[in-house]
């Protein structure tokens, strides 16, 4: 039996916009037991939980944490194991997840806290996602070795403001996918999305020190690896940053006082912070008079701490901007593309791990996904299935589709060929569709900050595109000026392209024959939209990458065996109108002045 008719349907995919069309209906059909987002009634809801509570006391239920543990989110509790199991069966507790605006997008490796965040939503718990807007003016010590560089107030605007739209975007995805998935739909959810500024901004020093401040003790404090690492390597800690987990542990207290907020989830790199913030909740219960603290029956009201494992590369390092490979969630950061090309890139070894971490599919589904990809690893069903559902998580189901669909045509001759039809079918939607003339000045500026901020901080992206690829759906294409093709100038090429981080590491792909390029007529009388692939010769100085433009207005590159980029060629006077950049391109222009060159 095939793998798919061993799978049970998925319903069709609902997209947002669908969803925002028919909201009326949705709202009217709430009360009949619709999968939407809803508040039973108190006496209700007790019911629901005390009976599946029964159900996981008898063996027939898995507990919330045991699917959190299958599922590899669980690499720490803090306030105890058995504890916390115990009140995630026993009630609905409110969770949260908090991220800082350091950047204007978060990346994969802040997926993990959010992806049991959104499970526990789907699960029927109460969930906040915080936006740090008032702790990012502090910044967060947790995992650095030196001090964060000021942000100027215009950058933090931005990414505050596209952080915050991302999150949105996010929680429709989640919604639409739980729709996908078949999550129940008689069951009482609730979500928020809040903004510590909202409470910060109005919080005064004294007010901080007299009652949060009085419980931190200096001891625990001096003793978390953030601030021991900065004093042995004689970096040490500005007081402000020293304070950050005192702010942090505030936000904790204000949701847990307003909205009923016990559990935090964060990267195992915040476990100081989730600790820090339990005590601080326990701290100020006790000196407002909560007579339960320490008693019996405190657990029902505690806090605890969740830390997930930090995401890593197959060689062990960590994914993350500061170490330099960031995958970006934001698809003007990292197109749906080559977001879908990076995870059909996981090694095998890792599908599996990736599968239960980054979707919402049943265990019991991906151990058919599995054994069906140990059947025969060539056609990497496991992969596609992560990419697709990556893309559809981060970037929406059309996208992730476009993003399926764009993959299949450039492989559909195989992997030894490329598709010259669909080359020219891309690039005549792009040239169908103008720019439109009400484009915002705030969202272009918004846009080329987010480019350079890419460009300058993973060698992952490409960066030669602006506002327009977005608006007409290329989101596998970049454009390049003309001036970069000449002879020996495949190296830089490559950088420009964003499939190499440097020009000398473009130096040693071509040397290592990983780099190819698509050579122009080469397809066969029986089929001549099939172009071939050829390495770039190693013969770098003698190699003039304008012999290999297709139609005269596109050059193909390729990576290694699948990472493919199309780079659409236009003339330098077009290139600098149109406000476009890409890596090396400043540099370019720098030593041509230099050496007096004129722009062809």
């Amino acid at each position: 039996m095939s793998l798919l008719r061993q799978l049970p349907r998925t319903r069709l995919y609902v997209c947002p916009r669908c969803i925002r069309k028919q909201r009326p209906s949705i709202e009217g059909q709430r009360r009949k037991g619709t999968w939407a987002q809803k508040i039973m009634d108190p006496a209700q809801e007790a019911s629901q939980w005390e009976q599946r509570a029964n159900k996981i006391k008898n063996g027939l239920d898995k507990s919330m944490l045991t699917i959190l543990e299958e599922r590899g989110f669980v690499k720490d509790v803090a306030g105890g194991r058995q504890q916390l199991d115990w009140l995630l069966t026993q009630k609905p507790i409110g969770a949260y997840v908090g991220v800082d605006p350091t950047a204007p997008s978060m990346h994969v490796g802040h997926l993990l806290p959010f992806m049991a965040l959104f499970w526990l939503y789907l699960s029927g718990y109460p969930s906040v996602t915080l936006l740090g807007a008032g702790t990012v003016l502090i910044g967060d010590p947790s995992g650095r070795t030196t001090e964060r560089a000021r942000q100027a107030d215009d950058v933090r605007t931005m990414n505050i403001l596209n952080m915050r739209r991302q999150i949105v975007q996010l929680w429709t995805h989640v919604k639409c996918l739980g729709i996908k998935h078949r999550f129940p739909a008689e069951i009482s959810r609730s979500r928020k999305f809040l903004d510590n500024h909202t409470w910060l901004q109005n919080l005064s020093a004294t007010e901080l020190m007299r009652d949060l401040g009085s419980g931190m003790r200096l001891g625990s404090m001096l003793a978390r690896d953030s601030v021991k690492v900065r004093m042995e390597n004689g970096e040490g800690m500005a007081f402000s940053e020293f304070s950050y987990p005192l702010f942090q542990a505030y936000d904790w207290w204000w949701m847990y006082n307003k909205h009923g907020v016990q559990l935090q989830l964060g990267g195992s790199d915040q476990y100081g912070n989730l600790c820090a913030g339990m005590d601080a909740v326990g701290h100020m219960r006790k000196i407002r008079g909560d007579q339960r603290v320490g008693s019996e029956d405190d657990i029902t009201n505690g806090t605890f701490g969740l830390a997930t494992p930090l995401l890593t590369t197959a060689s062990g390092e960590k994914f993350g901007k500061s170490a330099g490979n960031a995958v970006w969630l934001d698809k003007q950061m990292m197109n749906s593309f080559d977001l879908y090309q990076y995870f059909l890139r996981t090694a095998d070894n890792d599908v599996e791990r990736y599968l239960k971490l980054f979707t919402f599919l049943p265990i019991q589904h991906i151990d058919l996904v599995m054994e069906s990809q140990r059947k025969d690893e060539s056609k990497r069903t496991a992969q596609h299935i992560l990419a697709k559902e990556v893309v559809e998580l981060a970037h929406g189901a059309e996208d992730a589709k476009k993003a399926e669909a764009a993959h299949k045509e450039a492989f559909s001759q195989g992997t030894h060929t490329f598709s010259l039809s669909g080359l020219r079918k891309t690039l005549e939607e792009i040239k169908k569709k103008d720019q439109p003339d009400n484009v915002d000045e705030g969202e272009l500026k918004l846009l080329a900050y987010k480019k350079t901020y890419a460009s300058s901080s993973t060698s992952q992206t490409a960066t030669g595109t602006t506002a327009e690829d977005s608006q007409k759906g290329a989101s596998n294409v970049i454009t390049l000026p003309l001036t970069l093709l000449s002879e020996g100038s495949f190296p830089g090429v490559l950088h420009a392209a964003g499939l190499v981080g440097s020009k000398s590491e473009g130096h040693r792909l071509i040397a290592k024959r990983g780099a190819y390029v698509v050579l122009p007529n080469s397809g066969s009388p029986e089929n001549p939209s099939g172009l071939k692939w050829e390495q770039i010769p190693d013969a770098i100085s003698t190699t003039d990458p304008n012999q290999y433009l297709l139609d005269w207005e596109a050059l193909v590159l390729r990576s290694g065996k699948s990472k493919i980029q199309i780079c659409r060629i236009i003339t330098e006077e077009q290139f600098e109108t149109e406000g476009l950049t890409c890596p090396g391109w400043e540099e370019f222009k720098a030593r041509r002045a230099e050496s007096g060159e004129q722009a062809q």
